[in-house]
């Protein structure tokens, strides 16, 4: 017995996700955080500075997985490199082993 709703479940998996809204306000909170976490270690935190540090290697993973992600849904090198204002070229260097 099937119980799978198709009207809920997306059947295509390499479909192109849909904006998500709170996308840039997660963002947005995102920059908040770590410019207040800069702005402890400012204050005398020199222990803090290796964590501050660390975030951007924690940054850079999240948006090579965030470029692999879009990547399977289908999205181009040349749209990749577009979003980042890069060209197609740099983007498939960067973050890409296969084929453009």
């Amino acid at each position: 017995m099937n119980t799978v709703k198709k009207s809920l479940t997306p059947n295509l998996p390499r479909q192109r996700r849909r904006d998500v809204v709170e996308n840039d306000q997660f963002a947005g909170f995102a920059r908040r955080i770590i410019r207040a976490h800069g702005r402890r270690v400012a204050t005398g935190d020199v222990e803090a500075l290796r964590d501050l540090i660390a975030l951007s290697t924690v940054i850079d993973d999240a948006i090579g997985e965030a470029v692999i992600g879009l990547r399977a849904f289908g999205y181009s090198w040349a749209e990749i490199g577009s979003r980042l204002g890069i060209t197609r070229q740099a983007a498939q260097q960067r973050w890409g082993g296969d084929k453009p």
